[in-house]
């Protein structure tokens, strides 16, 4: 069933960006043989050399573009599929007929295709493998895959996983890699059609190797579009049916799956050794599971070997124990996996060890970020559902004492406020730990302080200007309560803006432009609540005389009516 447009211009300018879309305004009279299929339209489009457009839709109403110039060679949706999508759109009313004669081409085609003798359709097809050796390279893969010689089926399979016809740089490139798919996906129909003739046991071996090719290739691959990755997943599916109809020795295969899942570069293949459940049996399972514990016991920190340790463990219903054992093996600096830990114990009905690794991992943590949130998370809340409200107020003093921060000032600020402990004696200790790393210093000017952000945090200004006055405050800070204070203390801010005008006024640029303005502007309001803008006025005369020679500064000054 034909359908119409399901994108608009709205779409197109989304995908581009502003730049790409008014680009491709230009080069909508440069547009050819275009095609509007029931879901695919292809176009050519004349630019700086001759470009092949495909735009897709999808059924949610989604649309993608490739174009082979070099900005979509990068996976942008470009200008040329701008163009494309416009000239669709300019002609959206005659869309389902179009696509309607599409359809109706096809079924001719068929028809004709139908009515043809054998001998016909032979002729045909001897005349377009005579012209495409591409294509003749494919039939013969599927040819062998019919016959009996495994020899040429392998050789063939091999050759479409070869990168080397398609890697220009030593690497696939984003251009290069739609066309390795689409003859790579072949080696999928070729081992498919290998188990339906009948010789599942070899499709069991050359899949195997295929996959070994595809898994040692793929890391020089650009793969943006999944396109590979569907290929890899579908020798994976492939291997697995092989397996299933040829029923290979269970204790050899389980070596083979262990031996490929905890391979690194096997990774993109992505397959499951719990999927071959079946296939192993209680004889092959047991196989690998002697590996799997050989190998995490010779590498416990190994990604593979941790997590396919601990499915095993779960597979076999092991206990939370034997999970503990692989996890303890390997804790993070952080202490997420000390919260893992504590979530496995806490399943199993065990809260009391699963707070103390938690409470463990607080202590242990040695990352410089400090401990994980969540597992700090955790433990606070843990605390509180058991009525601790002084414990909870406890770690978050610890992780400010350890690591100051605003954040944890103000994780700090709340527990101790639902604890009823701020004021009166949780705040100051808090500000004497941050008084301690603030290292006051009058001629400071960068750097500001943790001090000064938690004071302005509390809206605590008179501290705040004391710390800034005693140097604990970088700009950001001396501006940020500079505002904050306008209107109750108009003239100390005026000076804090005075102050950060001048350096500014020796740069050039936008941006110090524009920072110039906007504290020029808030000179102007400091001397509008002092009642002295005659002073502002004089002042800014002074410093446009002075700038007269930067007219874009000029020009936004008067922009901003100053």
């Amino acid at each position: 069933m034909t359908h119409a447009l399901r994108f608009t211009e709205k779409d197109l300018r989304r995908l581009a960006g502003a730049r790409s879309f008014e680009r491709g305004l230009g080069y909508l009279s440069a547009i050819s043989q275009l095609e509007i299929g029931d879901e695919t339209i292809t176009a050519v489009v004349d630019g700086s050399n001759t470009y092949q457009v495909e735009l897709t839709e999808d059924e949610d109403g989604g649309l993608s573009g490739w174009c082979d110039c070099p900005y979509g060679q990068e996976g942008n949706f470009c200008k040329h599929c701008v163009a494309v999508g416009l000239a669709v759109l300019g002609q959206a009313e005659s869309v389902p007929q179009q696509r309607s004669g599409d359809a109706s081409r096809t079924q001719l085609l068929d028809g004709w295709l139908q009515s043809r003798t054998q001998e016909e359709l032979l002729a045909l097809v001897r005349e377009q493998l005579a012209d495409d050796p591409g294509l003749r390279r494919r039939l013969e893969l599927r040819a062998a895959a019919a016959g009996e010689d495994t020899g040429i089926v392998r050789e063939r399979v091999l050759h479409l996983l070869d990168t080397r016809p398609f890697a220009r740089y030593g690497y696939v490139e984003y251009a290069d890699a739609h066309a390795y798919g689409r003859q790579a996906a072949e080696a999928v129909i070729a081992l498919r059609a290998l188990t339906a003739s009948g010789r599942a046991a070899d499709a069991v071996e050359v899949a195997r190797e295929a996959l070994r090719a595809l898994g040692r290739a793929y890391e020089e691959i650009d793969d943006s579009d999944g396109l590979i990755g569907d290929v890899a997943a579908g020798l994976a599916e492939t291997h697995l049916d092989a397996c299933r109809t040829a029923r290979p020795d269970p204790a050899e295969t389980a070596e083979w799956l262990v031996a490929h899942v905890l391979d690194a570069a096997n990774d993109a293949t992505a397959i499951d050794l719990f999927d071959y459940r079946d296939v192993l049996g209680d004889p092959g399972l047991a196989r690998a599971r002697t590996l799997l514990v050989a190998a995490w016991r010779a590498n416990p920190k190994g990604w593979a070997e941790k997590y396919f340790m601990e499915r095993l463990l779960k597979a076999d219903d092991a206990g939370v124990d034997a999970l503990v054992e692989v996890h303890a093996a390997d804790l993070a600096p952080n202490g997420h996996t000390h919260l893992v830990i504590a979530r496995e114990l806490e399943a199993a009905g065990r809260a009391d060890e699963a707070m103390e690794w938690a409470e463990r991992g607080l202590r242990e943590t040695v990352s410089e970020w400090g401990p994980d949130s969540d597992l700090v998370a955790y433990v606070c809340e843990r605390h509180e559902q058991a009525g601790r409200p002084a414990d909870v107020v406890a770690v978050r003093r610890g992780l400010l004492h350890a690591r100051p921060s605003l954040a944890a000032y103000q994780h700090l600020r709340t527990a101790a406020g639902a604890a009823g402990t701020w004021e009166s004696s949780e705040r100051p200790g808090a500000l004497d730990v941050l008084k301690a790393i603030a290292r006051p210093d009058r001629d400071r000017r960068h750097g500001g302080s943790v001090l000064v952000d938690a004071l302005l945090d509390d809206n605590d200004l008179q501290a705040a200007w004391q710390a800034a006055t005693d140097g604990c405050a970088d700009q950001r800070q001396w501006l940020a309560l500079a505002d904050r204070i306008r209107d109750r203390r108009p003239a100390d801010a005026l000076t804090v803006y005075l102050r950060w005008i001048e350096p500014l006024r020796r740069q050039t640029g936008d941006g110090a432009y524009q920072r110039l303005t906007e504290l020029l502007l808030s000179a102007r309001a400091c001397h509008r609540t002092l009642g002295t803008e005659a002073e502002f006025a004089t002042y800014l005369a002074a410093l446009r005389a002075d700038q007269k020679r930067k007219r874009k500064l000029m020009a936004v000054l008067d922009l901003h009516g100053l």
